[in-house]
Parts: C-alpha cells; sequence; structure tokens
C-alpha cells in the first residue's frame, strides 16, 4: 500500500491536475479494523500523527505531529497538537533554488520535490486551516509550485473530537469540514463513520472490511455532530465583525494590548493559517554557492514593516498587534477578504503575554457599546 504520486519538476507539477477526486462516499468501519488500515498504511509511506511529547502546566499533555509506524503509537484521542499541520505545506526555512558560481560563470537550479507524506488525525479546524492557505498559495493570482507540490503529495486523513473550553471554531464555523482531506474519521462509538473523499482513499479501504451506514449509523453520526456543536464553551460574536474592526481602526484598545504584546511571534509560529514570509540570500563559505530562502515571518516582529532606509510603517506593539487582527478577522486581498481565523486559539495558548482573541475583540465591542449607550437619543418628530 505505497503512495506512489512523487513530483520532482516543474513539468511533473504541472501535468497533476484534479484527476482522482471522487464525490463523497460513506461507509463504517469498526475501530479494530481501522487500526489494521493505519497499520497497513504506515507500514511503506511516511507518516505523522499526533504524539505525546511533553507535560504542560497542570499536567496536561502537549501533542505534536511526530513520525510514526504503527497504529499504536498515534494517540487517537488527543486534544490538539501545540503547533499545527502549516509547517508539512509551509516549512519555517524553505530552500526557493541555488546557486552554483564557477570560472566567472553562475548556474541556477530550482526544484520542486515532495516525497509522498501521510498526516492522520488532523482536526476539522485544521483542515479548513489548510483549505484558506489553498485558496491563497494555489487559487491566487501568483501560485507556489513548492506548496502545490507538497500539497499534491500528502494524504489527509482527518478526525473529529470534543473542543478545548477555549476553542472557539463553532463561532468561526469552522467545527465541520466537507472538503480538503482524503479520508474524515467521525468516532461513533465502537465504529468509525468514514468520508471518503479520494479514490486513493477508497482504493486503500477496499482492502478492509467496511460496512455501509446503517440507520443507527446515520443516527449516531447526527448525535455525535450535535454533541460537538454544543461542546464549546467558547464562544465570540462575529457578526459584522469586519465592518466593526474599520469603526474601531483607531481605538485605544489596540494600544492597550499592544502594550502587553512583547513582539515575540510566537502566535504566528503556531497559527495554521498565518503565512507571512521573507527572502533570503545565504551565502556558502566558500563563497562558491548560495541559495536563496524563505522562511516564516510574522506581522508582529518589530522589523516587519521596515523599509530600505530604515524607516518603519509600524513601529508601535499596537499597530503591529492591530493588523494582524485586521487579517485574519476582516482579512486582506490575498485572501479575497475573507476571516482566515479558525478558532483554534493556539495563539492565545502560546502567547507569553496572555493575549487572546477573544478578550481583545470582547474588548472592542464593549467599548463602541459604552458609545452607543452615551449618545443621545434622537428627538422625537413632531
Amino acid at each position: 500500500m505505497h503512495l506512489r504520486t512523487f513530483i520532482k519538476d516543474s513539468a511533473d507539477l504541472f501535468r497533476i491536475s484534479a484527476a482522482g477526486a471522487c464525490p463523497m462516499i460513506y461507509k463504517v468501519i469498526s475501530k479494530t479494523e481501522f487500526r489494521k488500515f493505519i497499520d497497513a498504511l504506515v507500514k511503506h509511506n511516511t507518516a505523522y500523527g499526533p504524539r505525546q511529547v511533553d507535560t504542560g502546566s497542570g499536567g496536561k499533555p502537549i501533542y505534536q505531529f511526530r513520525p510514526v509506524t504503527s497504529a499504536d503509537e498515534i494517540d487517537f484521542d488527543y486534544t490538539v497538537t501545540h503547533s499545527s499541520a502549516k509547517h508539512f505545506f509551509l516549512p519555517f526555512r524553505d530552500e526557493l533554488s541555488r546557486f552554483s558560481f564557477e570560472d566567472g560563470n553562475w548556474e541556477q537550479e530550482v526544484r520542486y520535490e515532495a516525497p509522498p507524506l501521510i498526516l492522520i488525525g488532523l482536526r476539522p479546524c485544521d483542515i479548513s486551516a489548510i483549505n484558506m492557505l489553498d485558496e491563497v498559495m494555489l487559487h491566487g493570482p501568483y501560485p507556489s509550485p513548492y506548496y502545490l507540490a507538497r500539497r499534491k503529495n500528502t494524504f489527509i486523513i482527518g478526525m473529529d473530537h470534543l473542543p478545548l473550553p477555549d476553542c472557539f471554531c463553532k463561532s468561526m464555523n469552522r467545527h465541520t469540514v466537507n472538503h480538503g482531506f482524503n479520508l474524515f474519521c467521525s468516532d461513533i462509538g465502537d465504529k468509525y463513520y468514514l468520508s471518503i473523499n479520494s479514490s486513493k482513499a477508497y482504493s486503500f479501504l477496499k482492502e478492509f472490511m467496511l460496512e455501509e451506514p446503517s440507520y443507527e449509523d446515520n443516527c449516531l453520526l447526527i448525535e455525535r455532530r450535535k454533541m460537538i456543536k454544543h461542546s464549546f464553551e467558547t464562544n465570540i460574536e462575529v457578526t459584522g465583525l469586519p465592518v466593526f474592526l474599520d469603526i474601531e481602526f483607531d481605538s485605544p484598545i489596540w494600544q492597550k494590548w499592544g502594550d502587553k504584546c512583547l513582539s515575540c511571534g510566537s502566535c504566528a509560529m503556531v497559527c495554521p493559517t498565518c503565512y507571512c514570509y521573507s527572502v533570503e540570500e545565504r551565502f556558502d563559505i566558500d563563497l562558491k554557492g548560495s541559495s536563496r530562502q524563505n522562511h516564516l515571518y510574522s506581522c508582529n516582529l518589530v522589523d516587519f514593516a521596515q523599509v530600505a532606509g530604515g524607516h518603519n510603517f509600524r513601529p508601535r506593539n499596537g499597530d503591529r498587534l492591530k493588523y494582524r487582527y485586521y487579517h485574519h478577522y476582516r482579512g486582506f486581498a490575498a485572501n479575497d477578504n475573507q476571516q482566515i481565523c479558525v478558532g483554534c486559539n493556539r495563539c492565545g495558548r502560546a502567547c507569553l503575554a496572555d493575549i487572546n482573541p477573544k478578550d481583545v475583540i470582547n474588548d472592542l465591542r464593549l467599548e463602541r457599546e459604552s458609545c452607543m449607550i452615551c449618545v443621545s437619543p434622537s428627538p422625537d418628530r413632531t
């Protein structure tokens, strides 16, 4: 059971299309049989799944996507990984091209290599985040062949879960997902309700014992989704938020939270949808070669908006924090002005200054509501 797709160069890259896609197929599989399926899948392929790597404050486990070679190594009931799956598609540092210098001449080498990869256990919000990155990196005016190579060569298995107390995926409507994966598993007790979204996934599963969903299975799926929906403890009012942010552009709330911000960029590193980057040239020590690399960056970093000559368009912490929130909750042209936050609250957990989206947005709304209360009512018509 091998994933054979392998993109070696740009010629291979652009020959790949939507071939292999199929209408959604629904099946049911026992958890025992599912583990056999995972064992067979990861035996001959590079695979990553959620594993506990440490213990945080209060004894809470910390999970990350790590290499796995069997189902026994995977924590299927994990809560959420500290970092997102974004880094499998947008590595922190990525070599775009390599140059060699000899006898006064130079040559450039560009490679779009992406070995087949399996990601197991992605949550709906993480898959939604990848779908948003697809819109920017694949369907935007300047598609990234590097991103495309990795995306096309990745087999994604999603799994539902009960939310953490500080998750607000439902507020962003990202607690469910219906595309962007090869296979999605919903827990209905001693079985998984499978949503099969690719011909490759279906061909793999044909070797295992599957059942057609019964009436009872369908009812269990509906109840499972209801339970997940009603389990969210954190909710954020996002109705009309883009317009609201425009109104609050000069609010002192930004400076209040900006004074707390350490400008460390931790939020962007764990965020599943932050894609800002910088490009740099790195020369070899012997000066016979160099590489052009891009690396993930953050609009919260002090020099993000600094240009030649030393002028910084966003010198204050509050301004940089504000624009990060604008990108996530109002949108920029690159993502068609869509909100790109999925509500996972990784940024809030990673923030050393305890800044989280719920508190910032609630502060802005409270300020606006207090202003509205102070406005005297219009006189009655006579």
